[in-house]
């Protein structure tokens, strides 16, 4: 490799579930020179970072961890988000990957060097401004790292505290307070009712409400704890039946079919027996077809919602004031309303269109101008006219209805399938073919049409352009058989 760079085979870029996940099965194919590249000063990703109060898991915890990495004594059918990040720990600390991390390292660019195959990867952060050389970057960023403040007039003007969900003030005391809550998406229906009996007054402010599943959370027995852990065949099969469970629900949760109606009967019936309120009900009521946003599951969001110092507000937000929040009624009147506290439950900035950074590839090609009308990737990994690039939880690969990383699992075995072939053919780059990617994407879109998520509502799913670049229109369990089928003939190859 040229230049008087630090250089590995492999980078990965960032140390959340899927590069952690990376780097250990690398170690385990006999890949032993990589190292992680990690902004903040520990490792986590999205569970570092969501640590508010009830911040939990929405998939169960036997199905939302490491099938090579078990962990048989879960306290809970859905993990919180401290027990899922001392598991990552854990995971971090038997493999030794502390030691191959780079913390306070933020990657600025990445320039692909044709002349011998390998990266330039400029960084900054805590060692000052560095750069480093690999034969292969895997981009491991991940979508929930950027929090999305709301764009509302007047923000930087209030006099109270202000703050995300993903960046909570753990030492700010809530006690009393009158704290507003913007948004009610996944992070919202968690927060709600783990404040609601803290604070003074709450006011939850609603643009569009979410269709509500049950959860049916519940706490492990000691006796099942130590019962999964002395039988490793009964915890197999109790992952293989969630998520045998959860690709029946895509039935209803993808597509638009019978069972759609039968999963929205069931919210239906669950908001109906935990809302009394025939108003409040009211407000509660979807208008959209169930799938086309983001399913919720809780127990306990609709009776925080019913709690009398806890309210609703569905007009929209005019502007922050000092004092508050300023909203508008369908007569065009404004009533401002105080808050001690305002909590953005927003979401984050996904990148669906646009790299994390700079991003040139062959002939100095830019990823960001490549994207411009929609990411695409082949199975979300490899990018046209960007060699020896992969990424985790690239374009299409996010699940609708099961665990994310039973698709980030399979990715991963592409990226060690090309690397074993690199190394066994000693090739300096491998770039999948324009038409093969092109045909995949054709593919892929074509199915969408027939998918609750263009049934004509506002998500995060969507490109400004309309195009769902972020979710797989299919079950997973197709998406991981077509993945581990690599080939190198889908490939252009050079030695």
């Amino acid at each position: 490799m040229s230049g008087g760079e630090a250089s590995h085979e492999v980078v990965i870029i960032g140390s959340g579930f899927s590069g952690i996940a990376l780097a250990i099965r690398l170690r385990q194919a006999g890949f032993d020179d990589f190292v992680l590249l990690e902004r903040d000063r520990e490792l986590g990703g999205t569970w570092r970072d969501n640590q508010y109060p009830g911040a939990a898991c929405d998939v169960p915890a036997h199905l939302y961890s490491l099938s090579f990495e078990a962990k048989p004594d879960w306290s809970r059918a859905f993990a919180t988000a401290p027990e899922i990040q001392d598991y990552v720990l854990s995971v971090v600390e038997k493999h030794g990957l502390r030691q191959r991390t780079l913390f306070g390292t933020r990657v600025v660019g990445l320039t692909y060097d044709e002349t011998d195959g390998t990266w330039l990867i400029r960084t900054e952060g805590d060692a000052g401004e560095r750069s480093l050389r690999a034969r292969l970057v895997v981009v491991a960023c991940g979508g929930l790292s950027n929090p999305r403040f709301p764009d509302i007039p007047g923000a930087e003007s209030f006099a109270g505290k202000l703050f995300h969900t993903a960046r909570w003030d753990h030492d700010f005391d809530l006690k009393g307070k009158r704290v507003a809550v913007i948004g009610t998406g996944a992070s919202a229906i968690q927060v709600v009712p783990a404040i609601a009996d803290q604070v003074g007054e709450l006011c939850v402010f609603q643009r569009t409400p979410p269709w509500v599943f049950p959860r049916n959370d519940r706490e492990f027995s000691e006796a099942q704890k130590r019962y999964f852990t002395e039988h490793p065949r009964a915890r197999r099969w109790m992952r293989n039946t969630i998520f045998a469970v959860t690709e029946l629900m895509s039935l209803g949760m993808v597509w638009r079919t019978p069972l759609r109606r039968v999963l929205e009967r069931v919210c239906h019936e669950h908001r109906a027996r935990q809302v009394p309120d025939l108003l409040l009900r009211e407000k509660l009521t979807p208008n959209y077809p169930l799938g086309c946003k983001r399913m919720l599951l809780s127990d306990d969001y609709y009776p925080a919602l019913c709690k009398s110092h806890v309210s609703v507000v569905t007009e929209p937000i005019v502007r922050v004031s000092p004092r508050g929040i300023i909203t508008r009624d369908v007569r065009g009147r404004d009533l401002e309303r105080e808050f001690d506290v305002l909590i953005a439950a927003t979401g984050f900035d996904v990148p669906v269109d646009t790299p994390a950074f700079p991003v040139l590839g062959a002939a100095g090609r830019s990823l960001h101008t490549e994207w411009a009308q929609g990411a695409e990737a082949y199975f979300g990994v490899s990018i046209a006219g960007f060699p020896n690039l992969a990424m985790l939880m690239g374009p299409n690969t996010g699940p609708g209805h099961t665990s994310v990383l039973v698709y980030t699992e399979a990715e991963i075995e592409r990226v060690l399938a090309m690397l074993r072939h690199m190394r066994a053919e000693t090739l300096k780059s491998m770039d999948v073919r324009p038409e093969v990617q092109a045909r995949f994407n054709r593919g892929v879109q074509a199915r969408m049409r027939f998918t609750n998520w263009t049934a004509g509502c506002n998500s995060w799913y969507l490109t400004k352009h309309g195009k769902n670049t972020s979710l797989w229109p299919g079950f997973a369990s197709e998406y991981v058989l077509r993945a581990r089928r690599f080939s190198a003939s889908d490939f252009n190859c050079e030695r």
